[in-house]
């Protein structure tokens, strides 16, 4: 079994901003403009090697989270997938429900290809995908002189989190209790 903390993150082209080193008393403008454009992403980090999966969406809804849980169905072929994410209405919605009971296909609980479990109802912070994109996020910022565009936010971000591994004692707060799954 394969244990993937699931997360979405909503890159803004504000989040190219940030604090910059300047002199003292003065403030520094970086001109940017449009700042509502928007990219959705999905991403996963498996909790034992701390391998990252991201994937742009066109946004968080029912059809985009069954897309992005069957590009982790590819990725771990032949395994079962444990998910552990928050309470989204599209994590818990009519499509998704549908879409497990299709897959899990009236296999006992134990043998069930794919089993998702809710994190504490308001607790991101129990969530290590959101400290991915923290890192993507700051990785932004400190590049932001080269962030004339928004496909160039969008890349900078991306290329701060693939093909990272990221091993922070967060990933293994919950290896004690793996067994039960």
């Amino acid at each position: 079994m394969v244990v993937l903390y699931v997360d979405e993150c909503h890159l803004c082209w504000d989040d190219a901003r940030g604090y910059v080193w300047g002199p003292v008393n003065q403030r520094i403008s970086i001109n940017m403009s449009n700042f509502r454009q928007r990219q959705t992403y999905y991403g996963a980090i498996e909790q034992c090697q701390g391998d990252v999966t991201i994937h742009p969406a066109s946004s968080g809804n029912g059809a985009e989270t069954i897309a992005f849980i069957e590009i982790l169905r590819q990725r771990y072929q032949d395994k079962r997938l444990a998910i552990i994410w928050d309470g989204a209405s599209y994590h818990k919605g009519a499509e998704m429900v549908g879409y497990l009971q299709q897959a899990n296909g009236g296999l006992e609980p134990d043998q069930w290809p794919i089993t998702c479990v809710l994190f504490a109802s308001n607790a991101p912070e129990q969530n290590p995908m959101e400290d991915i994109w923290l890192k993507g996020k700051q990785f932004v910022r400190k590049h932001w002189f080269i962030c004339d565009t928004f496909r160039k936010v969008n890349e900078l971000f991306a290329q701060g989190i693939q093909g990272a591994r990221f091993l922070f004692d967060k990933l293994f707060m919950y290896a004690p209790f793996l067994e039960i799954i």
